[in-house]
């Protein structure tokens, strides 16, 4: 049955007909292997690590509907889907272009790992995409950028990094997961994959760890077929877990744009507050990006204080939000990504993306916002 808006494919979409066994929710197959008698007639081989229990095709079929794709594979964590996305397209030799401000764990991965395996690299500003035919070169194969940068929330040329991957034969992939198929959904924008950490907005509740790649059903084959022998498998109770999630998902998504932007305007009018990063706002280099491209958003911003150790009395101060890595979950987490997401990075280069010791990042839940305003009030005292 084919269901036409999104909020009703959230509820619906990718589950078999007629229900399995009644249920109103596909139960979890617990079995690591299942039946198969060998017949002549194309029966598939159903195991754990293939990713293909009921429960994970009942989530592929759902993913691939929400971001209009050919196909879609789970993986057993963000980091998993797009190590395995990347070396299942590329190989020693090839070429890959990346945007500079990338996720701490992909910044380690491209530059500690592909290299090792004779992969080379080169970063470009992904708000001047003018950089990219000067950075391009006949073993090029890739281009890789976020939706939204973290933590800056920085918003890419995405219609000209686009443009360039057709003219040049580029596969063209995209981190996701800030902006949620809720707020943006890149295959319709010419993207040839999509990634999503679903530990994120897609699950929803801080409570599972969880990866997709989404897109063109000629790379999907190529990913699902190296998946399998990384090992990367999605667990079946993590399927139902991110499932069951991605029900409420509009719903969430919608009241954390509402939330960030009370915040982001709240803390724009704060005098202990330097620059507010949230492309909702006017002041955002990116505000008509934003609203060009996104339905909204997205419930991720960041702050600058005086001093690390300013953000750290800060950090210790809140009540009412959780000083934690992540986000996308239905609580407010907030944190340093000096000393988190990007504590990797040496401290010249974060300060060179502009990721400063007194960088604060707020992943907005979905509390009351006025309750959340009053918590950063006490703590900003």
């Amino acid at each position: 049955m084919s269901y036409k808006s999104l909020d009703t494919q959230l509820v619906h979409a990718g589950y078999d007909r007629p229900r399995i066994g009644g249920a109103v929710v596909t139960p979890v197959f617990r079995s690591a292997t299942f039946d198969f008698r060998g017949s002549d007639e194309g029966e598939t081989l159903r195991y754990i690590r293939y990713n293909n229990t009921p429960n994970h095709d009942a989530l592929h079929r759902k993913l691939a509907t929400l971001e209009r794709g050919e196909a879609a594979v789970v993986t057993a964590s963000g980091m998993a889907a797009i190590s395995t996305a990347l070396l299942a397209l590329l190989d020693r030799g090839d070429h890959l272009l990346i945007q500079d401000t990338l996720y701490g764990g992909t910044a380690a991965l491209v530059a500690q790992d592909l290299p090792r395996l004779g992969i080379e690299v080169d970063a470009f500003d992904p708000r001047r995409p003018e950089e990219l035919a000067a950075r391009r070169r006949p073993q090029t194969r890739a281009i890789y950028t976020e939706a939204l940068s973290n933590p800056l929330v920085q918003i890419p040329d995405h219609r000209a990094i686009v443009a360039f991957a057709r003219r040049h034969g580029l596969i063209s992939l995209v981190d996701a997961t800030f902006a949620t198929p809720v707020n943006w959904q890149p295959l319709t924008a010419g993207y040839d994959l999509a990634i999503h950490s679903c530990t994120k907005y897609l699950n929803g509740h801080s409570d599972i760890v969880a990866g997709a790649v989404i897109g063109r059903r000629r790379y999907l084959d190529l990913i699902a077929a190296r998946l399998r022998h990384f090992g990367g498998s999605l667990d079946p109770g993590a399927c139902f877990l991110l499932d069951r999630g991605l029900k409420t998902l509009a719903l969430r998504v919608a009241r954390q744009n509402d939330n960030a932007q009370r915040l982001a305007e709240y803390l724009e009018s704060h005098p202990a507050v330097g620059t507010v990063h949230y492309p909702g706002l006017p002041s955002h280099p990116d505000h008509d990006r934003g609203r060009e491209l996104f339905r909204g958003c997205g419930g991720v911003l960041a702050f600058e204080v005086a001093s690390g150790d300013a953000a750290a009395r800060l950090l210790d101060r809140l009540e009412v939000m959780t000083v934690a890595p992540s986000l996308g979950g239905v609580e407010t987490l907030v944190s340093r990504p000096a000393v988190t997401s990007h504590a990797e990075m040496a401290a010249e280069d974060r300060r060179a993306l502009g990721i400063g010791d007194g960088l604060v990042r707020v992943a907005v839940g979905i509390e009351d916002p006025e309750e959340l305003i009053a918590d950063l009030e006490q703590a900003l005292a």
